[in-house]
């Protein structure tokens, strides 16, 4: 199972555009084709965090010219997952066919069941959308109900929902059985839909799941032997930037819980995707390798996390 972010599609300085898009998403393929060749049947997740960003803004403008009522998150959710894997889909698809491999490209617009009471429904603080004004939040807060929380950098405002955990992935048996036969199975985009169970019926609700957890629940119910999570550094490090600074290669489950508990990672970059890597070993899993796409190369990229040392 390979998890990487929205930004491996929409990077920085670029307009958004389909081309860019295609163009990132086709040189992301091609890095996860190392995998490919290695022997792996592939299960994909990403992350859909820029690409929902700028569905909130074409709604907002969409609201303040023709008064159209936005759209709730799940939708959101749902609307860019569909729209990634498309994308994800071609770009695939052309390297597979450019080296002579026949695969079935498959996409499942996944909705992903989170527990109705869940404590983070309480405490929304997952930021998403544009940066506004303290008067819009405000006005948008007497309009809406959603609640707003000032950036930290100085940015501005920012709606902030729940980002509860994933409890249960719809339709798992299929994406298993889809991957044990050979397809690139492309899965929990965004870290899924997220719905509640209510007696069978599942419900959409205002929240964000994170996607690298929603990939290492996946990657342990369809009992994948590796979880790839892509970043931006090749490993990961302790005193990131500071003194002291050292890459980390092999570590265990307890060393990795030990340097997020003396806080060598930080939240909203390497803290989740360390503790989704935790919670895939801990389930069955080999090993997690968190690395940049570049490195799929070599066989022995990226900071391991497993649960013993040779």
């Amino acid at each position: 199972m390979v998890a990487f972010g929205g930004n491996a599609l929409l990077r920085s300085g670029q307009k958004g555009t389909y081309q860019e898009q295609l163009a990132n998403v086709e040189q992301t393929c091609e890095q996860l084709y190392n995998l490919v060749k290695r022997g792996y049947f592939l299960a994909i997740g990403h992350g859909n965090g820029p690409q929902v960003g700028n569905v909130m803004l074409q709604q907002e403008a969409g609201r303040q010219v023709f008064h159209l009522e936005a759209m709730p998150m799940d939708y959101c959710g749902a609307q860019t997952q569909g729209a990634i894997a498309y994308l994800i889909e071609q770009g695939m698809n052309r390297v597979l066919v450019r080296n002579g491999l026949r695969r079935r490209v498959v996409s499942l617009v996944t909705q992903v069941v989170v527990d109705k009471d869940d404590p983070m429904f309480q405490n929304p603080t997952k930021p998403v959308g544009p940066y506004y004004t303290r008067e819009q939040a405000e006005r948008f807060h007497e309009e809406t109900g959603a609640l707003y929380r000032e950036d930290p950098k100085g940015n501005g405002w920012r709606k902030v929902v729940a980002s509860p955990k994933p409890v249960r992935i719809n339709n798992i048996e299929i994406i298993r059985q889809l991957v044990e036969v050979g397809n690139v199975v492309i899965t929990v985009g965004g870290g899924g839909i997220p719905v509640i169970d209510q007696d069978g019926i599942l419900t959409g609700v205002e929240a964000v799941i994170d996607k690298d957890l929603a990939s290492a629940l996946c990657a342990s119910q369809i009992r994948a032997e590796a979880l790839y999570i892509l970043t931006d550094v090749p490993k990961v490090y302790i005193n990131f930037r500071k003194p002291g600074e050292k890459a980390l290669d092999v570590i265990t489950v307890e060393e990795a819980r030990k340097y997020l508990a003396e806080g060598h990672f930080t939240e909203g970059s390497m803290a989740p995707k360390v503790r989704a890597g935790i919670f895939f070993v801990e389930n069955g899993g080999k090993e997690c390798v968190i690395t940049e796409a570049g490195q799929l190369d070599n066989p022995d990229c990226g900071t391991r996390i497993v649960q013993e040392k040779d």
